[in-house]
């Protein structure tokens, strides 16, 4: 009797009904999980994932390098009535790209500065993409200054000028990126713009509110011929920065590092201590801005889920 064919592997790109969507040697597949994998507690299966799969079946998750993940909170449409769990978004993923927009709809510093935050706790690089330049050139220019001390690259980018696309390429190149950000950003025309084969679905932006429209419903790992994959993730309008350790917080800000052992008091929060090398800091080491919203921030990994909920954005 011939041996059954050796179990092979696949890279998950996307999750659909009934199963997942993997790229494997062979090509794309839809393949279902085992079992005993769709009661496990923890990730279970992310975009990035490497899996085992035996037929059209996956048996086993591959370790995995990294993973982008955020925690959720679980209970009641209130947000309480249960533990906390936390939400993967991607694994493997050697970067995160924060793409923005000069305008339609305008840039939203606050959620930017949770992505980034959630970034830094998970100890992945980030980058900042500011779409839609031709709209507003000097939009980037301003971003590029609240966020240098914290020295994040600020790249622009226009799909409809045809600029900023052959830089973003070598941010991408060789890299597992996730594309996050808020929605109508223009993630979808970026990548359509990289891979013009991709036909990625592009939204509109509401006349009214002036916000974009959800066009990616769940993240995708995505390939871009000659750069690498790329996490195309949901537009997202706000983001709850629930699990970070609040004394953990102030180093995931970078251009407060440099002062965090240098304050009057070991426990110190960096709020309204005495002696904050933090809150001392030279003119334009930290933007002012910067620092409101690390109090925001504060205040909403301090408190229960009930209640932050309703703080975010702010």
């Amino acid at each position: 009797m011939t041996p059954p064919p050796p179990p092979t592997s696949g890279v998950v790109l996307v999750r659909v009904a009934g199963g997942y969507r993997v790229h494997t040697d062979a090509g794309e597949m839809t393949v279902t999980l085992r079992g005993k994998l769709k009661y496990r507690d923890d990730d279970r299966v992310v975009p990035g994932d490497v899996v085992t799969l035996d037929g059209t079946t996956i048996t086993a998750i591959r370790p995995r390098r990294s993973v982008l993940r955020r925690q959720a909170a679980q209970g009641g449409s209130t947000g309480g009535g249960g533990p906390r769990r936390m939400q993967p978004i991607a694994a493997n993923v050697d970067q995160v790209i924060v793409v923005t927009s000069a305008r339609d709809p305008e840039p939203n510093p606050r959620l930017m500065d949770r992505i980034l935050v959630i970034a830094e706790a998970n100890e992945l690089p980030a980058a900042i993409v500011v779409n839609k330049t031709e709209l507003d050139p000097a939009a980037a220019v301003v971003l590029a200054g609240r966020f240098g001390s914290a020295s994040y690259q600020v790249l622009p980018t226009s799909v409809k000028a045809n600029e900023g696309l052959p830089a973003l390429r070598d941010l991408l190149r060789g890299r597992h990126s996730v594309f996050t950000g808020e929605s109508g950003a223009g993630k979808s025309s970026l990548l359509n713009a990289l891979e013009p084969g991709l036909k990625r679905r592009v939204g509109e932006i509401s006349e009214k509110w002036r916000t974009g429209k959800h066009t990616t419903v769940a993240a995708e790992l995505v390939p871009v011929a000659g750069v690498g994959y790329v996490v195309d993730t949901p537009g997202l309008r706000e983001v709850g920065a629930w699990g970070i350790d609040r004394n953990a917080l102030g180093a995931c800000f970078p251009e407060f590092r440099p002062y965090l052992d240098h304050c009057r008091f070991d426990n110190c929060r960096h709020l309204t201590e005495p002696g904050c090398a933090v809150r001392g800091a030279p003119p334009g080491a930290i933007d002012p801005d910067r620092l409101l919203s690390y109090e925001r921030i504060y205040e909403e990994v301090s408190e229960p889920s009930w209640s932050s909920g309703r703080r975010r954005g702010r």
